[in-house]
């Protein structure tokens, strides 16, 4: 999930890798990592999405579509739930962080939501 966070992805066909029913890979996946993974694979799309508004010069658009979201619309409201911002605003606000990357990923890491409905 972690390479292919681009591509379309789907409980299914990730569970079927590791040999088990999409509904016990569910269960376990929740239970070793603490969200669902669906919720991871937005996270991670998210994350990705932080450092290219961060580094390039890239569009909005041309970001999410580059992540893996298919509208724009989904993209934008995910981003907002999970960072705290519209995708425009975060890149006004960010530019490029001079750290190294371990402590890049800690710092820019989005926050986890409290409210269980999310995940």
């Amino acid at each position: 999930m972690d390479r292919g966070y681009a591509e379309p992805l789907d409980v299914r066909d990730v569970a079927s890798v590791a040999h088990i029913s999409p509904a016990h890979f569910s269960r376990g996946f929740r239970s070793a990592f603490g969200e669902t993974p669906h919720r991871y694979l937005q996270r991670r799309r998210i994350e990705r999405s932080m450092f290219l508004l961060r580094e390039t010069d890239r569009t909005v658009t041309d970001i999410c579509l580059g992540v893996g979201f298919t509208s724009l619309g989904t993209f934008s409201r995910t981003f907002r739930a999970l960072v705290g911002q519209t995708p425009t605003a975060y890149r006004r606000g960010h530019g490029p962080v001079v750290a190294p990357p371990c402590v890049q990923l800690t710092a820019m890491r989005p926050r986890a939501s409290t409210d269980p409905r999310r995940n």
